[in-house]
C-alpha cells in the first residue's frame, strides 16, 4: 500500500486528546499535513500509513493541545522584578505606569519575543495580549510562529503610544483591518478596566468590537479596592455597571473577576461572558481568591491566564495549573474542588473557547490546528505514571515541555527554540533592563 504524504508525524506519545469523549491513545501518533491535523492512532499502523517529512519523537512522553494563556501582558517580561511586593494600586500608578511612560515600540517589540520565547518553552502556544504598541506585539508573535489576540490597551487619559483616545480607537480599527484573515494573529477591541474607562469609552469600545465582529477585553473586579472606586463613581458594582452599558455579550473577555457577589456572578452566566482567572497574580498582589468553582456551577466559561510578568513574575501555565488547583482546594477546605481534569480544561480547551478559537484548537482531532506540545515523561518527578492527567497538573515543569507545534510548524524540537534567536533577545532586554533599573 502506497503511504500518504504528510508534513509531520508525532509518534510515539501517550495522546490526551481532551475531545468529548476523553480519547487516550497509548502510543499513538498524530499526523499533520497543511497546520492541520489528519489523522491520529496506534503509532505502528500510522507509521505504516503516512510518509512524514519530519518527525518528532515523543519519546512516550504526553501528547496534548497546546496551552492557551487567556490573559497577559507580554512585553511586560521587561519589568520582571522590577516592583515587587506592593498593593495592586500603589504598583500600578506610582512604579508600573511611570515605567510604560518610557515604553517605546522598539522596547515592546523585544520584551513580546522574549515572553514568546518564554512560552514556547513552558508550552503555551496561544495567548491573548494587552498592551501599548501592540503591533509590535502581534509583530513579535508572527515572527515567533505563535498565535496570538492582541489589543492596545485604552483608557480616557493620554497613551505612551497613541496619545489622545481618539487616536487609539482609530489604531485599533487599523490593527483590526491590518491583520484581517491572518491564521495566527487576531485582534481585540481592549479597554483598560472600569476605574479607567468612561461609560461612553466602554460603549465606543463595544461598538468598535461589534462592527468588526471581534472580540473585547477588560480587566473587571480585580479587587476589593477597585469595586471601592466604582461604587463610588457610579452607584453599582463593575459587573452591574457593565451590565448597564450593555457590554456584557458572549464577546467579552473579563479578566480577573476575583470580587465578585453573588449577583456578578449571575450577570456573567446570563450573558456567557468569558472570564480569565489569573491564581498567582491575584495571590501576589493580595488581590483575593477569585469563585472559580462557583463560576464554573454556574456555566461560565473559565480560562487560565498568568498575567504579565510585572506582577506574577513569570508565563508559565503549568505552575498556574498547580496554583490554581490547590488554593481553590484550600479556599473550599475540600480536596475534591477543582480537579486536575477540570483545570487541565481551563489551561487548553476553555482557553480556546475565550479566545473564539473553540473550532480550532483546544484538542487533538482530524480538522483541528496542529498546535500540540509533548511533555516529557521520563524524569524521576514524573515517575510512575497512574493517571497522564494528574501528572501535568501537578508534577510536570515548564522544562519537561520537549516539543512545541503550532499550526503544524515546529516552533521548538528537543528544547531548542528554531524561530527565535534567544541569545539575540536576552542581549538586547538586558540593555534595556540597564536603562530602567531605578
Amino acid at each position: 500500500m502506497e503511504k500518504i504524504p504528510c508534513d509531520l508525524l508525532i509518534i510515539h506519545g501517550l495522546i490526551v486528546t481532551l475531545d468529548d469523549h476523553g480519547t487516550v491513545v497509548d502510543d499513538g501518533s498524530i499526523a499533520v499535513t497543511l497546520g492541520r491535523i489528519v489523522a491520529l492512532g496506534p503509532s505502528e499502523e500510522m507509521k505504516r500509513r503516512f510518509a512524514p517529512a519530519h518527525v518528532l519523537d515523543a519519546r512516550q512522553g504526553v501528547v496534548l493541545p497546546g496551552l492557551v494563556n487567556a490573559h497577559t501582558h507580554a512585553a511586560m517580561t521587561l519589568f520582571r522584578g522590577l516592583a515587587d511586593d506592593l498593593p495592586l494600586m500603589d504598583w500600578l500608578h506610582h512604579h508600573i505606569f511611570p515605567a510604560e511612560s518610557r515604553l517605546t515600540e522598539s522596547w515592546v517589540y523585544w520584551g513580546s519575543l522574549l515572553a514568546c520565547a518564554e512560552m514556547i518553552l513552558s508550552g503555551t502556544t496561544a495567548f491573548c495580549d494587552m498592551y501599548l504598541f501592540e503591533h509590535k506585539v502581534a509583530q513579535a508573535a508572527k515572527e515567533a510562529g505563535m498565535r496570538a489576540l492582541v489589543g492596545e490597551v485604552l483608557y480616557d487619559f493620554p497613551s505612551p503610544h497613541y496619545g489622545p483616545i481618539e487616536n487609539g480607537l482609530r489604531f485599533t480599527e487599523e490593527l483590526i483591518q491590518h491583520w484581517r484573515g491572518d491564521p495566527l494573529i487576531r485582534v481585540a477591541v481592549e479597554p483598560h478596566a472600569p476605574y479607567t474607562c468612561s461609560e461612553e469609552l466602554y460603549r465606543r469600545c463595544m461598538n468598535l468590537a461589534q462592527k468588526h465582529d471581534v472580540p473585547m477585553v477588560t480587566h473587571l473586579s480585580e479587587n476589593a479596592s477597585e469595586v471601592q472606586q466604582v461604587m463610588a463613581r457610579y452607584g453599582r458594582r463593575p459587573v452591574a455597571h457593565l451590565a448597564a452599558l450593555g457590554v456584557l455579550n458572549n464577546r467579552l473577555i473579563a479578566d480577573h473577576c476575583v470580587d465578585l457577589d453573588e449577583r456578578d456572578m449571575d450577570l456573567l452566566a446570563e450573558h456567557g461572558v468569558h472570564m480569565a482567572h489569573n491564581p498567582e497574580s491575584n495571590l501576589k498582589l493580595a488581590s483575593g481568591f477569585a469563585p472559580v468553582p462557583q463560576l464554573l456551577r454556574r456555566g461560565v466559561c473559565v480560562a487560565l491566564g498568568t498575567d504579565g510578568c510585572a506582577s506574577n513574575n513569570n508565563l508559565d501555565l503549568f505552575g498556574e495549573m498547580a496554583t490554581c488547583a490547590k488554593m481553590h482546594k484550600a479556599v473550599a477546605s475540600d480536596p475534591t474542588t477543582m480537579n486536575a481534569a477540570t483545570v487541565l480544561r481551563m489551561a487548553t480547551r476553555a482557553g480556546a473557547e475565550a479566545l473564539g478559537l473553540k473550532d480550532t484548537i483546544g484538542q487533538i482531532r482530524p480538522g483541528f490546528a496542529a498546535d500540540l506540545i509533548v511533555v516529557d515523561f521520563s524524569a524521576p518527578h514524573l515517575t510512575p505514571v497512574y493517571d497522564p492527567v494528574s501528572h501535568l497538573v501537578y508534577a510536570a515543569k515548564a522544562s519537561d515541555v520537549l516539543h512545541t507545534v503550532i499550526d503544524g510548524k515546529v516552533v521548538m524540537e528537543n528544547r531548542t527554540l528554531t524561530t527565535i534567536d534567544l541569545e539575540r533577545v536576552l542581549s538586547q532586554v538586558r540593555a534595556i533592563a540597564r536603562l530602567l533599573q531605578p
